[in-house]
């Protein structure tokens, strides 16, 4: 799959999720870190597909996958797409063509 493991990838974005144009105040790891994890398991689950492609599929499974996390799918969406394009700018080429 990707060329990050999931460990620098987890690492990135608790970090890094704070400073980012999505994060809400009064939000915590806890909220944000299953939306990074549905992003890593579910880009890889789609492989070579664009994220704008499989949003509406990735919005039915929020629900069932967000864990503890407090936020809604319109809160979470940025986060699993920031973590998408994350895998997809440490792959070889632009598998999805999308020319990120």
């Amino acid at each position: 799959m990707a060329q990050l493991n999931q460990q620098e990838y987890n690492d990135h974005f608790r970090n890094s999720y704070e400073t980012t144009p999505y994060y809400q105040q009064g939000r915590s790891w806890n909220d944000y870190e299953p939306a990074y994890k549905y992003g890593y398991d579910q880009y890889g689950a789609n492989s070579g597909r664009r994220f704008e492609d499989v949003e509406s599929d990735l919005e039915r499974g929020w629900e069932t996958t967000k864990a503890n996390s407090r936020l809604a799918w319109s809160e979470a969406k940025e986060a699993v797409r920031d973590g998408w394009h994350r895998l997809e700018r440490a792959m070889p080429g632009d598998a999805d063509r999308d020319g990120r």
